[in-house]
């Protein structure tokens, strides 16, 4: 296996991660916000819009990513013209496998700013989107980049999928070079590097979550 090789699962494991993330949170981040907001405590109750709301994004976390996957090769055939065998097929499943938890995320997140913020700034005349924009959000913006740095490594081991669709990726090079070497494949350097790389990956995403969130949050307590 040349390291041009090595490389290229490399870049198609980040690029894959990112804009998956990307697009979950571009679904998944208006979808928390409606659940937060129209929870029994939110800033606007609602329960119809969050039991439906919190009725979809339960069966989106209740579906396992390989049928999601499968489901999906219909849908990915149809707007990239192929449904198996690129990395880009299995960027759709992987949005859709990330929604559920992505507003969960989200959801949390908003839930855990403080009542009492919230009531100071409405008491001032804030309307319901100055209060999401300039109070929920902002307040809970450390814990926010926590929660994109959480769903990023919750894709990175959703891409060992990848396997069953000829989709790459390193966790798919690691299931490949096996079965390509089964004898002797825990003796191949090549095999290890891969290895070595996800756990690189998944450190530094969840460790670069961590600097910035806790950099943020030292930011608001410090005003």
């Amino acid at each position: 296996m040349p390291f041009n090789e090595i490389f290229k699962m490399f870049y198609e494991t980040i690029i894959i991660t990112v804009i998956s993330t990307f697009f979950a949170y571009l679904i998944g981040l208006p979808v928390g916000v409606l659940l937060s907001v129209t929870s029994k405590n939110g800033i606007r109750p609602n329960k119809t819009v969050n039991f439906i709301l919190g009725g979809i994004v339960n069966i989106l976390r209740s579906v396992p990513c390989l049928i999601i996957i499968v489901i999906c090769i219909p849908i990915t055939r149809g707007v990239f013209n192929y449904g198996t065998g690129y990395w880009y097929t299995i960027l759709i499943p992987l949005v859709i496998a990330s929604l559920g938890f992505t507003a969960r995320m989200v959801e949390q997140s908003l839930i855990d700013v403080p009542y009492g913020e919230i009531e100071a700034v409405k008491s001032l005349g804030a309307t319901d989107f100055q209060l999401i924009t300039k109070v929920l959000l902002v307040e809970a913006r450390a814990s926010l980049i926590s929660g994109i740095a959480v769903v990023m490594v919750n894709i990175i081991g959703y891409t060992s999928f990848a396997y069953n669709i000829g989709a790459g990726g390193l966790i798919s090079g690691v299931y490949s070079f096996y079965r390509r070497n089964s004898g002797s494949y825990m003796k191949e350097i090549y095999f290890w590097i891969l290895i070595i790389l996800v756990i690189v990956l998944v450190q530094s995403t969840q460790e670069l979550g961590l600097f910035i969130s806790k950099k943020i949050d030292k930011r608001r307590k410090n005003k």
